[in-house]
C-alpha cells in the first residue's frame, strides 16, 4: 500500500494527523521548481532564509547553484529510494492530495469573505495581489514560494513548535495546539505588512490573511503539511496567475 500523507491520531500531537516524511516527499518537487525559477524570475520569498545564502555560497553563480541542487535532487532520489518512500509520489496519492488542495484553494478566498462580512460589515475590494509582481513567470514562481516557504515557517515551524513547547510545559493539548493555531496565522498576516517590501495596513487586509492562516492551518493539522502547502501555493496561483 502506498504511504499517503495522512495518518490517524487519536491524541492531539503537534504535527497534527498528517505522515511529515510524506509531505516532504510530495512538497519537494515544488520546493525544486522555486529553487529554479527564482534563478530566471527574480521572486524570492520573504521568510525563504535559505535561497539567498545558498546562492552566496555558490559565489552568485549560477552553474554552481544549478549543480548543487542537481545534487540534492540527486540525493533526495537515493533517500526516497532506500526509504521506500517513492509511492508517495504516485498518481494514486499526489493526483487526489492535489485536487483536494485545488478545491481549498478556490474555494477558501470566498469562504473567508463570507466571514468577514459577517463579523465586520461589508469590507469591499481586498487587494490581495502583490503590486510589486511583473510578468507572469515571476507570479508561479513567487506562488511556489509561498505555498514552500511560508507553510514550513508558520505552520511546521510556528504551529507545530509552539503547539510543542507549550504541550512540553504542560498547557493542555488542545489548548496547546489552538493557541499556536491562532498565534501563528497572526504572525503569518503580520509578516505581509513588514518590511520594503510590506503592504500598507489595512485592517481588512490583516483580517483577510489571518483567517486565511487558520484556514491553512487547520488544513495542515487535520489533513497535513503536504495539503497545506499545495493549496497555499495553488491559492495564490489563483488570484495572481488565473484569476480573470
Amino acid at each position: 500500500m502506498p504511504r499517503a500523507p495522512i495518518a490517524r491520531s487519536p491524541a492531539p500531537r503537534p504535527l497534527g494527523r498528517g505522515d511529515l516524511a510524506a509531505s516532504l516527499v510530495l512538497i519537494f518537487p515544488l520546493y525544486l521548481a522555486y529553487a529554479i525559477g527564482i534563478l530566471f524570475a527574480p521572486a524570492v520569498n520573504g521568510v525563504d532564509f535559505v535561497s539567498r545564502h545558498v546562492w552566496a555560497l555558490c559565489g552568485h553563480d549560477r552553474g554552481r547553484y544549478l549543480a548543487l541542487h542537481a545534487v540534492i535532487a540527486g540525493g533526495f532520489l537515493i533517500w526516497v529510494r532506500h526509504a521506500r518512500r517513492g509511492r508517495s509520489l504516485g498518481t494514486d496519492v499526489a493526483l487526489p492530495l492535489i485536487g483536494e488542495a485545488a478545491l481549498y484553494a478556490v474555494s477558501m478566498g470566498a469562504l473567508i469573505r463570507l466571514v468577514m462580512d459577517h463579523v465586520l460589515g461589508p469590507v469591499g475590494v481586498l487587494a490581495v495581489e502583490d503590486a510589486h509582481l511583473g510578468a507572469t513567470g515571476e507570479r508561479v514562481v513567487t506562488s511556489l514560494g509561498a505555498g514552500v516557504h511560508e507553510e514550513l515557517v508558520f505552520r511546521l515551524g510556528l504551529m507545530a513548535g509552539s503547539a510543542y513547547v507549550l504541550m512540553r510545559a504542560g498547557t493542555r493539548p488542545r489548548v496547546a495546539i489552538a493557541v499556536a493555531l491562532i498565534g501563528s496565522a497572526l504572525l503569518f498576516s503580520l509578516a505581509h505588512h513588514v518590511g520594503p517590501f510590506g503592504d500598507p495596513w489595512s485592517r481588512s487586509l490583516f483580517a483577510f490573511r489571518a483567517l486565511a492562516g487558520v484556514a491553512f492551518g487547520l488544513i495542515f493539522y487535520y489533513r497535513s503539511l503536504a495539503h497545506a502547502v499545495y493549496a497555499h501555493a495553488l491559492y495564490d496561483l489563483w488570484v495572481l496567475v488565473l484569476r480573470p
